[in-house]
């Protein structure tokens, strides 16, 4: 009879927080630039917020009042914005964005404070530093690379929503990347064959089968979520190969890996140092483009929050 368990790598040498930090940060950290418009840059200048993508700043600046909302204490909304953020899956009440959607916000606003100073503090400085250590193309190809192998998650949520097409293309740029790409280095699939589609997640799907988003949830090194995101986050990581088959977190009976089950501390520490590089080289590529939130925006939280939750909605509608 075959034998599954689960291992967590850091419970043999007692840094369950750290493990938390290294299993999720990095996810909420990792995106690409290209998702952010041209102008997104000159308009926010130092986002300490070390689990926000670029794509979640970006829309928060431009989802900012304007100066006779805030004069008022109202949002302005969009023109087109119901039509642009509805999620079809919500329950009324939580079609609108914010307030509604964020019982705790006490508690949250308290972990949005500490993520912005472990960002200031810690993670922006080591960044600067890697910056100018690290030639920006090198930079671009660890993205890529780290990118390209966690293709697992991406690929089995367009399956579960049924999206063949973006199956196939996930596959067509692993092959592609991996091989014309150098170990997923280059983009070839992207800048040659112009193969994209959107990075899909489990909280996507489980949105898609009509599960409700919950509240809006802020937790320590974490990316912003709500309540169906973050067991989405839980899913996407069980649901990587490399945490079988390279890393081996979950260890089943007989399952070859790169590195033997048996060796708990080298898997730690595997783990930990490719998430920490993962981190730090996401935050130093996107450096410029966190520039200047806190003097742009009023209200911070608020803004980052409302970016998210569109954000997702919009993710979950397409």
């Amino acid at each position: 009879m075959r034998e599954t368990f689960v291992r967590i790598p850091f419970a043999s040498v007692g840094h369950p927080v750290v493990l938390a930090g290294i299993l999720f940060l990095a996810p909420g950290c990792a995106a690409l630039s290209d998702g952010l418009s041209p102008d997104a840059g000159t308009a926010l200048t130092s986002l300490a917020e070390p689990a926000v993508s670029p794509e979640v700043v970006a829309q928060a600046s431009e989802s900012r009042p304007d100066e006779s909302a805030s004069e008022t204490g109202k949002d302005v909304p969009a023109k087109d914005a119901p039509d642009e953020f509805f999620d079809p899956f919500a329950k009324k009440d939580d079609v609108v964005a914010g307030e509604e959607s964020d019982p705790w916000e006490g508690f949250n606003d308290v972990m949005f404070e500490f993520n912005r100073k472990f960002d200031k503090y810690v993670l922006k400085p080591v960044a600067k530093v890697y910056d100018k250590v690290m030639p920006d193309e090198l930079e671009k190809g660890i993205s890529n690379f780290f990118h390209n192998v966690r293709i697992g998650p991406r690929l089995i949520n367009n399956i579960l929503q049924l999206k063949i097409k973006g199956a196939g293309i996930e596959i067509g740029r692993l092959l592609i990347n991996s091989t014309i790409g150098i170990a997923g280095f280059f983009d070839p699939a992207k800048n040659w064959f112009d193969l994209t589609t959107p990075d899909e997640d489990t909280g996507q799907t489980l949105g898609a089968y009509g599960v409700p988003p919950g509240p809006y949830l802020v937790l320590p090194l974490l990316p912003p979520l709500t309540v169906r995101d973050f067991f989405g986050l839980l899913l996407d990581f069980g649901a990587d190969p490399i945490n079988y088959f390279v890393f081996p977190t979950f260890e089943v009976d007989n399952w070859p890996s790169a590195i033997a089950h048996k060796n708990r501390d080298t898997t730690t520490f595997a783990q930990l140092g490719t998430r920490v590089d993962e981190i730090v080289n996401d935050r130093s590529l996107n450096m410029e483009k966190y520039q200047g939130v806190e003097e742009a925006t009023v209200d911070l939280y608020a803004a980052v929050r409302n970016a998210y939750l569109q954000k997702r909605a919009k993710a979950i509608r397409e």
